[in-house]
């Protein structure tokens, strides 16, 4: 990762750069934001999408739609110099965005190396490449220190994990999703690892299978033990029955390819290894 991150530096670092001051920016997703706040870019940030929730700054800030369907027209209106999205679901608005001359940077890391690359790139355009740099560090650092911490346990030693996204249907992340690297990195085997798309449907049969010796819910439960053990057969999944059922995790630490994912990591290493 170390290589990467300095053929990155050297390639946006030496290359001439947008100034912040004046330009106007608009983030269509939650991660961009916050990676935009976290280079300094406050008082350059025109507008953000009704699902930008951090910082609370960013709440304040004028609202260009939802995440999945942007307002066009009140884009036009901000001016903005650039736009920051993702891919998924803005896919549609991206390529309208791109048809009218306006210039759009597309984030989509599916991973802790990709984010990396990502904020180096974003640093870069904002003209923000030292704060880039820093950043990108402090989530090296974390990736390196938990790594390290991990690297002594065996594969066939790694607890099993499984990350419920949401319930109704049972969908959970795989190959290919950040979430996904996340686990790993933390020293956890995703039961998920082999689905065929980075997030998608699961059954419920499928998880008593695999028997997970930790279960992630995605999404904020009362009392997430307890309903668990109402479902079919899953009083016998190791998780349920030690009681490792978590969803004490904010799931925008753990789902946001953003810099508050070395928070998301550390927590998941935590609950696996020092609990």
């Amino acid at each position: 990762m170390k290589k990467l991150l300095i053929f990155i530096i050297s390639v946006f670092v030496c290359s001439p750069l947008l100034a912040a001051e004046g330009k106007r920016y608009i983030s269509l997703a939650p991660s961009t934001t916050e990676i935009l706040f976290s280079l300094g870019l406050d008082k350059e940030i025109v507008g953000v999408s009704s699902f930008c929730n951090y910082p609370p700054q960013a709440k304040s800030k004028d609202k260009i739609g939802t995440f999945s369907q942007p307002n066009i027209e009140k884009i036009l209106s901000l001016k903005p110099d650039y736009i920051f999205s993702t891919g998924l679901e803005q896919a549609q608005a991206v390529s309208q965005l791109k048809r009218l001359g306006l210039p759009i940077y597309v984030a989509d890391p599916v991973n802790m190396e990709e984010l990396i690359a990502t904020i180096i790139e974003i640093g870069a355009i904002t003209g923000r490449q030292v704060q880039a740099q820093q950043l990108a560090q402090k989530i090296e650092d974390k990736v390196s220190e938990i790594s390290l911490k991990v690297k002594s346990v065996p594969a066939d030693k790694r607890p099993k994990v499984y990350i419920e996204i949401w319930h109704d249907p049972l969908t959970t992340a795989g190959q290919g999703s950040f979430v996904n690297d996340i686990i790993s990195i933390a020293g956890g085997v995703n039961i998920a690892f082999d689905t065929k798309r980075p997030y998608s449907i699961f059954s419920p049969e499928e998880v008593i299978k695999r028997d997970p010796d930790y279960i992630f819910l995605a999404y904020m439960g009362q009392a997430p033990q307890k309903e668990l053990e109402k479902r079919f057969g899953w009083q016998k999944i190791k998780a349920v029955k030690n009681k490792k059922v978590y969803s004490d995790i904010d799931p925008n630490i753990l789902l946001r390819p953003g810099p508050r994912a070395i928070e998301g990591l550390e927590s998941v290493y935590k609950k696996l290894y020092q609990q």
